[in-house]
């Protein structure tokens, strides 16, 4: 069993083109189980990416933190899998920078929002938050009650 400590950042993410990260900044942990048969790596790593808050449209650093798991098996062709890969045997180097970059990617939730309450500086946007308070769903829902084609609607007798 070996241990790799890695730390990935903004740079790491500018090499893969097209990423959803743009800045993030990672303590990634690799423990490399080598078996006579194959390789097993986990990936343990924490971390927060810089992106605009789904709630706020303010910027916020987004925690997120994960393990996952890849096995690696010798074959006569390498080829990949969802979570093995296939290599030649005798394989000298392994570079995992692309899974490092897949795991991460995929631990960024749809909604890009957290709970910043106990922030020591709140990242929050209050004007925009105030102004959802005043126009969000609940208005939405007040204009609808008062509108004068569903009032019609809800007045129809459905019993026959």
């Amino acid at each position: 069993m070996h241990q790799f400590d890695f730390q990935v950042d903004k740079a790491f993410f500018a090499h893969f083109e097209n990423s959803q990260i743009a800045d993030g900044n990672f303590y990634v942990k690799l423990y490399f189980d080598k078996r006579p048969d194959m390789y097993v790596m986990t990936f343990s790593y924490e971390g927060s990416i810089q992106t605009a808050c789904d709630r706020c449209l303010a910027d916020i650093q987004l925690p997120l933190e994960g393990d996952n798991q890849l096995m690696v098996k010798f074959a006569e062709t390498p080829s990949e899998e969802a979570e093995v890969i296939y290599i030649l045997r005798g394989m000298n180097e392994l570079n995992v920078a692309k899974y490092v970059y897949e795991f991460i990617a995929l631990a960024v939730p749809i909604l890009k929002v957290y709970d910043c309450e106990n922030d020591e500086f709140l990242p929050c946007n209050e004007e925009m938050l105030d102004h959802l308070d005043k126009n969000g769903p609940q208005k939405q829902e007040d204009e609808d009650s008062s509108n004068p084609i569903w009032d019609t609607l809800k007045n129809l007798d459905n019993t026959n």
